[in-house]
């Protein structure tokens, strides 16, 4: 059974930082190409981050500079470090495991971006 379990989410103030976890099980994890993705309140689901199996990373242009994904093979995780959090950050926050045609995905984490 695969299951992705997201973690870290919660109320920051603007400016502030946050690290999501997602640890992965029941997949190689190693062969995964793992993203994160966001969804506020009446939008659709983005994409923010993705670091491949070899370790390349990619990140949307809101977030450069401000967010750095990472992956630990030996742990099956994948983190996101989010610093320098503005409000429009605000969503909730998934990751994803895609190879081929397998691609799975978390329940989701709710970050919050407030004063």
């Amino acid at each position: 059974q695969v299951q992705l379990v997201e973690s870290g989410g919660g109320l920051v103030q603007p400016g502030g930082s946050l690290r999501l976890s997602c640890a992965a099980s029941g997949i190689a994890f190693s062969v995964y190409f793992m993203g994160w993705y966001r969804q506020a309140p009446g939008k659709q689901r983005e994409l923010v981050a993705g670091i491949s199996s070899g370790g390349s990373t990619r990140y949307e242009e809101f977030v450069k500079g401000r967010f750095t994904i990472s992956r630990d093979n030996a742990k099956n995780t994948v983190y996101l470090q989010m610093n320098s959090l503005k409000p429009e950050d605000t969503a909730v926050y998934y990751c994803k495991a895609d190879f081929g045609y397998h691609n799975y995905w978390g329940q989701g984490t709710q970050v919050t971006v407030s004063s």
